[in-house]
């Protein structure tokens, strides 16, 4: 399914020492929030397009019939498990007027784009001569349910941040829709709306040069207490998580609980791990920063997880800019149980000659890391995370996560 380009902003991450003190920064004026709903999206998205039509104004519902609006999670499983190729035809009949790619980057041309490169995407340009950016037009497409964007809105005056990781008034929305930091920006992301609960199949895949591929199957299960309607209170909690290692037979069994908290402050986030090996549960005493993630092989560390997860007090986030940048987005076709892993799964990089995973643009917020002198950890990264269909939005959060106007309805 094409994926659109949209306009982006940057958050820089500049290293500070780890125990320096961070003023609270409380909400914004009553004439900003008055923005919101009108020249900005309830969210904090800029609702016109831009000037030179790149990216259109943000239409959200509107891309979508009443009937597919209200579909039910036992009608979407329906379709996934037993019609999965009326799916596709739907959503290509819906995007018929995205389907044209506007250009292709490739390591030939990659310096006409540069300045909206990832730093990420400019490596593998240089390093895979085969890699390449399908370009397609921007379709802003995403909404979220009213409940979310209402609170959103009251969020704008009430919800407040000390240092990096305590988080005060803030209830159901996105925190900080017009933020004023690199810090409100990533607690955008961590507490986005993505329904009330959670199962879901991780089946992760190292990839070798060879072509030799390492699956591990993970089932993870998570409970949202923030965004969730029913829960109003999360009692210091944000969600419960749950995995359970289906394979290979070396960590099969291994299951890990998480708590993620509110306050760093009391010892941050509660974990505890089972591995049949000690046939006993431990808690486990640092499941964030760069600890590894399971089966990864040591290419993945935890806080990588989702972009960025668990607590930011080892960076300093500091609020840049907005810019263009391109980056996946809407992809549906990735997610077709039609696809087969030896066809996604090539050496290198994730096969660019299938319509489903070809890149375009969308709207994100950038971030360049580095650690606080005062850590030992890995060397400094850059990151980025978008608001789906949210051009030029202050919200942040993941890419390949434009569900939220399915699970209004399935949550």
């Amino acid at each position: 399914m094409p994926t659109p380009a949209h306009m982006t902003a940057i958050v820089c991450l500049t290293a500070s020492g780890l125990f320096s003190t961070w003023p609270a920064l409380a909400g914004v004026s009553a004439e900003e929030a008055a923005r919101l709903g009108k020249d900005l999206t309830k969210v904090g998205a800029i609702a016109a397009g831009n000037e030179d039509g790149t990216v259109p104004e943000w239409r959200g519902p509107a891309f979508y019939s009443e009937e597919q609006r209200n579909y039910t999670l036992e009608q979407l499983e329906d379709i996934r498990q037993n019609r999965p190729k009326e799916l596709e035809d739907s959503f290509n009949r819906q995007y018929s007027e995205f389907a044209e790619p506007l250009y292709t980057v490739t390591k030939a041309n990659m310096a006409q784009y540069a300045d909206q490169l990832s730093e990420g995407h400019k490596a593998l340009l240089e390093r895979y001569p085969d890699y390449k950016m399908i370009v397609y037009p921007t379709a802003r497409s995403a909404f979220w349910p009213d409940f979310i964007e209402d609170a959103t809105v009251a969020n704008a005056q009430r919800a407040s941040l000390e240092g990096s990781d305590l988080l005060k008034g803030a209830k159901l929305g996105f925190p900080f829709p017009i933020p004023k930091s690199g810090a409100e920006v990533m607690w955008n992301h961590k507490l986005r709306y993505r329904g009330t609960a959670a199962r879901r199949y991780n089946n992760q895949a190292i990839v070798r040069p060879d072509g030799d591929v390492l699956l591990t199957k993970i089932v993870e299960d998570v409970k949202f207490k923030y965004a969730n309607p029913d829960e109003p209170d999360t009692k210091g909690l944000f969600a419960f998580y749950l995995s359970t290692v289906e394979s290979p037979a070396r960590l099969a069994g291994q299951i890990t609980l998480v708590h993620e908290v509110a306050d760093i402050s009391e010892g941050g986030r509660l974990a505890w791990i089972f591995t049949p090996g000690l046939g006993r549960v431990i808690r486990a005493p640092d499941v964030g920063y760069d600890n590894p993630a399971p089966g990864t092989d040591g290419e993945q560390f935890t806080d990588q997880v989702d972009v960025f997860n668990g607590s930011m007090d080892r960076y300093t986030w500091n609020l840049v800019g907005r810019k263009e940048i391109l980056i996946p987005y809407n992809a549906y076709l990735l997610n077709s149980p039609r696809n087969k892993y030896k066809d996604l799964l090539t050496p290198l990089h994730l096969t660019r000659t299938m319509r489903a995973t070809s890149c375009t643009g969308s709207g994100s917020w950038m971030q360049n890391s580095s650690p606080a002198p005062a850590i030992s950890s890995r060397s400094g990264a850059s990151m980025w995370t978008k608001t789906p269909g949210r051009s030029r939005s202050w919200t942040a959060t993941t890419t390949a996560t434009n569900c939220g106007r399915c699970r209004k309805h399935i949550s």
